[in-house]
């Protein structure tokens, strides 16, 4: 199963989600690679901790897009 992941770029590291899947599942590493990997570790440990059911309600995300936009505060 492919599942998307967005990964983040931050001054202190990297941060890695998963896009559709019901849950909370978060990776983190100080390089792209590292955050790839743990998220991806974090997936399966979801997987087996709550049952293949969390695969149930997982949405195909078919695209994502990154926009920004201005607020006044």
């Amino acid at each position: 199963m492919k599942i998307k992941v967005i990964i983040e770029k931050h001054s202190d590291g990297y941060i890695a989600y998963p896009l559709g899947l019901k849950g909370i599942v978060v990776g983190e590493g100080d390089s792209y690679e590292e955050a790839l990997a743990d998220v991806k570790s974090a997936i399966k440990f979801h997987i087996e901790t709550f049952g293949k059911e969390v695969l149930e309600n997982y949405v195909d995300v078919e695209e994502a897009f990154i926009a920004e936009t201005q607020i006044a505060a």
